[in-house]
């Protein structure tokens, strides 16, 4: 990220059912949303805020917080926001946003997004590249498994995939 968009980033923090969610934004976008956790401080510290960053009051981020609470909740909600990736490689852009296209609550797998972009040997790269999004929820990575349908990994450990899984009604194997 440029300098003169770190100086605009803008963060807020939220509570939700689920517990607390930090938001990050640019000028250019969405850069970081952070998974639910039990503190205020926990899901700031996980955008990973620079000196520069300013905070805001979610009022200012209502639409979007709105609907991250509604997804909470239950509620199929749609994320079609601008992102800002581009502290991502090439590669990682291209998975994630192949990821985005990933319906609620059905699931792909790290095979079906490697073979969207064009790199068919590339499952495990694509697990990566999934294991760094910083947009949880919004490039629902969740929604991806093992080819042998199982749980494979998720950033914010299998009981939270679990949780989101279920949460929108994809219902697992029983062995998962």
């Amino acid at each position: 990220m440029d300098k003169e968009n770190v100086r605009a980033l803008r963060y807020t923090s939220f509570k939700t059912d689920s517990g607390w969610i930090g938001l990050l934004i640019s000028p250019l976008g969405i850069v970081r949303l952070s998974l639910p956790v039990s503190t205020e401080k926990a899901a700031l510290d996980e955008l990973e805020l620079g000196t520069d960053a300013v905070r805001v009051s979610f009022e200012r981020f209502d639409e979007l917080v709105s609907r991250v609470r509604e997804y909470f909740r239950g509620k199929q909600v749609n994320f079609a926001d601008k992102l800002d990736t581009s502290e991502g490689t090439a590669f990682q852009r291209s998975v994630w946003s192949t990821c985005r296209t990933i319906p609620y609550g059905q699931t792909r797998t790290y095979a079906w997004i490697a073979e969207q972009i064009g790199k068919p040997r590339a499952s495990r790269a694509v697990g990566n590249a999934l294991g760094k999004n910083p947009l949880p929820i919004i490039v629902p990575c969740h929604r991806v498994l093992a080819s042998d349908g199982g749980l494979g990994g998720f950033k914010g450990g299998l009981p939270a995939k679990k949780m989101l899984l279920k949460l929108e009604g994809i219902k697992l194997q029983s062995q998962l």
